[in-house]
């Protein structure tokens, strides 16, 4: 072990505590390992944070959590978050009026839309029970295996026409992978889908914060040091901002993508998608089922009652529309999407209040097929880098690569290679 100027000795400097970082250091912990977390910011989480705004609860960007994560069921403690679920499916504003979008295996009575000629044709109906049962079945080493293209070509592949495409399927994807053409891998669509399909969105009852939270809640006493911003990586650890140095054998680039690249010079990024999600107050809910919009339209991304979802997002009754768009709208078209919104719930927006507008850079790493699902997390002797930027863009993906930062700085210790 290394030691700091001021004796402090480390195994392990961990740079970032989001879901990566927090993964890495608690598996590096539990090995025996000294080790530190340094936070730039005042607080954890990286983008699965939560504020307080005006007597509500705003996740940071629209966020749901999905039950089905294998590292989510081995690091998390599901009922101390308290978690809600959405409905089942998803409601789709389209020209005829909504059309619900569900799994009739969960919700049979609502599935009077998946009846020929509803939502979609027959032809159609049967390719997405097909595609469907295969990815719900199929372990998921034999989706990461298969071939990759574009989720477009994945669809045209399946059988799914062009009609249900534009319909169902880029309204919906469009706000899960934060791009609208579709491009996104189509081994990642498959895991996607199987996750939806085996797993239920929810929300903690305290916002999405409340997950880190708990995986930093589990690391010894000292490990974790927030309001530490890391200037660059040395030859024997890391130099903060403030000119103080720390000494290491290991470091671990936990952060954001764009971060990584600034203190890992060389290291190839993907580039990152930008969304910005409004919240309005409401008198009275404009819909009273906690589920997801979208619009065929694709005038926004997504749209929901939060707090039809958890009540305890209001402090005053009031309810919390939240709403996602991609990029950074301007005033234009943030009155353009109100208006939308107010057509597609049907009801006047005109007293709604904005009362949080966030906008997320970087918010997922593009991953246009064909795609690596997995990067390597080692980049130099005694330096290591993870993120969902090496994995899948999801919370599962930050967590796995975390994990697998974490067994590369075990494997190299006893290897006595750092």
């Amino acid at each position: 072990m290394e030691r700091t100027k001021d004796g402090t000795r480390y195994d392990a400097v961990v740079v970032g505590a989001g879901a990566a970082g927090l993964a890495c250091a608690g598996d590096l912990c539990e090995a025996g390992l000294r080790v530190l977390l340094l936070e730039a910011d005042d607080t954890i989480g990286g983008r699965m944070r939560t504020d307080q705004v005006a007597g509500f609860t705003a996740d940071r960007g629209f966020q749901v959590f999905n039950t089905s994560y294998p590292q989510v069921k081995r690091r998390v403690d599901l009922k101390r978050l308290r978690l809600r679920p959405f409905t089942p499916g998803v409601l789709v504003h389209t020209d005829r009026g909504p059309r619900r979008f569900t799994d009739p295996t969960r919700r049979p009575r609502d599935s009077r839309d998946l009846l020929p000629g509803r939502l979609a044709s027959a032809r159609d109906l049967a390719a997405l029970a097909a595609l469907s049962a295969r990815d719900a079945l199929a372990p998921a080493s034999v989706l990461r295996r298969g071939a990759d293209g574009t989720t477009l070509d994945a669809l045209a592949a399946a059988g799914v026409s062009p009609q249900l495409v534009e319909t169902f399927f880029r309204p919906f994807l469009s706000g899960v992978f934060l791009e609208d053409g579709l491009e996104t891998s189509a081994r990642f669509f498959h895991l996607v889908w199987r996750s939806m399909l085996r797993g239920t969105l929810c929300l903690p009852a305290d916002g999405i914060g409340a997950v880190p939270a708990q995986l930093a809640a589990r690391l010894p006493r000292d490990v974790l040091r927030t309001g530490s911003a890391v200037s660059a990586l040395t030859p024997g650890g890391i130099s903060l901002t403030d000119g103080r140095e720390v000494r290491s054998r290991t470091v671990v680039v936990a952060t954001g993508q764009r971060i990584a690249g600034e203190l890992l010079p060389g290291l190839r990024v993907p580039d990152g998608r930008t969304v910005t999600t409004l919240y309005h107050a409401a008198v009275r809910p404009p819909l009273d089922e906690p589920v997801l919009v979208v619009d065929a339209r694709r005038r926004f991304l997504n749209t929901c009652v939060l707090t039809a979802v958890q009540p305890r997002f209001s402090a005053d009754g009031r309810a919390l529309v939240s709403t996602s768009v991609l990029g950074r709208p301007g005033p234009v078209e943030t009155d353009a999407v109100v208006r939308a919104l107010g057509e597609v719930y049907g009801t006047e927006t005109g007293d709604w209040e904005p009362v949080h507008r966030v906008t997320v850079t970087d918010a997922l790493p593009a991953m246009p097929g064909p795609a690596p699902l997995v990067r390597d997390v080692r980049w130099g002797p005694g330096r290591y880098v993870c993120g969902d930027h090496r994995a899948t863009g999801s919370v599962q993906g930050a967590l796995a690569s975390g994990a697998r930062a974490a067994r590369a700085v075990l494997d190299d210790l006893r290897a006595g290679t750092v």
